[in-house]
């Protein structure tokens, strides 16, 4: 079961609305990624956190806006042997992708480059593993390193 707004763990519900609605987000991706429950909640609570310091109120205005949680497969098809491949930034369908290296589809899209570089970090540091952000053109741009 994936986690959403009517249904997500006790230590969220202290949140705001938005900055829970980004915490099951995050954690929900993941999980997806393969870590475990015990250990993306408290990383996806402080990471909600933290963006909703940073965030600009229209920012999380927009953010909340946008409805219900992403969506997300089933835990069932996590993957945990992604836990130690790195994670990359690259261009697909108009949209910069963050995904693990043997990772089938990416975690996460993003319109933004600069977006999808600070995710992929935040997933990188978190894992232990590479980040390694390609151009447009797909050759390598530059390698982040825990």
């Amino acid at each position: 079961m994936v986690w959403t707004l009517d249904d997500y763990p006790d230590s969220m519900k202290n949140l705001s609305k938005t900055t829970r609605k980004k915490a099951i987000d995050i954690a929900n991706a993941m999980v997806e990624e393969g870590y475990e429950d015990d250990r993306a909640i408290p990383i996806a609570i402080e990471q909600a956190k933290d963006w909703h310091e940073n965030a600009s109120d229209e920012e999380r205005r927009e953010y909340f806006n946008k409805g219900d949680v992403e969506e997300h497969d089933e835990r069932d098809s996590a993957n945990p042997q992604l836990l130690d491949e790195d994670e990359m930034v690259f261009w697909k369908d108009d949209q910069w992708a963050v995904q693990s290296k043997k990772a089938k589809k990416a975690s996460k899209l993003f319109d933004k480059k600069t977006d999808a570089v600070d995710y992929g970090k935040k997933v990188a540091k978190n894992k232990g593993t590479k980040l390694i952000v390609y151009l447009q053109d797909g050759q390598v741009e530059k390698t982040y390193f825990d």
